[in-house]
């Protein structure tokens, strides 16, 4: 049985999963520069030890789920940093990173994801590139991922229906479990919770009926993720899951938010009360903030 159907067998089941936390944030936190359009992208092959060493780091701390340095990889992304032809490259090296972490950890019941984002239309600072489209730019980096071994895609940031309907279908053709990931700013005036572009949260669970095995509220305030939470519970039948971050962003690098590990612990382990069964961290989350959140649930 592959990691990737082991893992949603157990979510079947009811399971609690744990997840990493923040990959970009923490090869920051490390020392390695950020880039201008692609941010943490290319560490996969400049940095590999760095990266490996993370996810490594999350394995120990009691992850069970890793989301390999791919957020950043997309089309649009690498195109704004002049390295477009390496996107096969990067990707791939992102996913044999998190892969040669769970072996050399001897965790082999570790699913790795492979994360794709709205930043396969678009770098960090310029616009979507139009000579490839919204599907193909998904198409190219899910294939990519999958190639490589990935056990599940995870849809990170989705925010408008522009980005989520290419992305799910990019993911569904690769006959991998998908999780949809949105990213939420707050509530609109009905009290609804709507993405950080200002779409209903309810229009992109539509979408995703169907198409993904699980939803996520991810790289969301961790008090906002805490107030959506029962909220989807009630529009999402499937497993549900929550990764918040903590900071603020000033591109291309994160300022990281004062929280202590055992107080992201308390914060975010009472989740599960509110259907959550998958808890992790986004953005300024890090190793020790996973282990003081996996004792918690044990």
């Amino acid at each position: 049985m592959s990691q990737g159907t082991d893992l949603h067998r157990r979510l079947g089941a009811g399971a609690l999963i744990v997840i990493d936390g923040g990959m970009g944030t923490e090869i920051q936190a490390r020392g390695v520069p950020m880039d201008g359009e692609a941010w943490s992208a290319i560490a996969n092959v400049t940095h590999a030890e760095i990266v490996r060493g993370i996810h490594e780091d999350y394995i120990r701390a009691g992850a069970e789920v890793v989301i390999a340095n791919t957020f950043p990889a997309g089309a649009g992304a690498l195109a704004a940093a002049g390295i477009e032809e390496r996107l096969v490259e990067i990707n791939q090296a992102a996913v044999v990173l998190a892969q040669e972490a769970r072996e050399r950890t001897g965790e082999s019941r570790v699913a790795v994801g492979g994360s794709m984002s709205d930043m396969a239309l678009s770098g960090l600072i310029s616009p979507a590139d139009d000579a490839i489209s919204a599907a193909e730019a998904f198409r190219v980096q899910a294939t990519a991922l999958a190639d490589a071994g990935v056990d599940l895609l995870v849809l990170e940031m989705m925010r408008s229906e522009a980005v989520a309907e290419p992305a799910l279908q990019a993911a569904a053709e690769t006959g991998l479990p998908v999780w949809f990931g949105v990213s939420l700013g707050g509530t609109g005036d009905d009290g609804a919770p709507v993405t950080i572009d200002g779409t209903d949260v309810s229009r992109l669970l539509e979408l995703a009926q169907g198409r993904a095995n699980a939803v996520m509220i991810m790289h969301t305030d961790i008090d906002v993720a805490a107030q959506a939470l029962p909220i989807l519970r009630r529009a999402w039948a499937g497993p549900l899951g929550a990764y918040p971050h903590v900071g603020d962003w000033t591109p291309p690098n994160w300022v990281f938010g004062e929280i202590s590990p055992q107080a992201f612990a308390d914060k975010v382990a009472p989740w599960v009360d509110d259907g959550a069964q998958v808890l992790g961290g986004c953005c300024g989350i890090g190793p020790a903030h996973i282990a003081a959140l996996r004792e918690a649930l044990a």
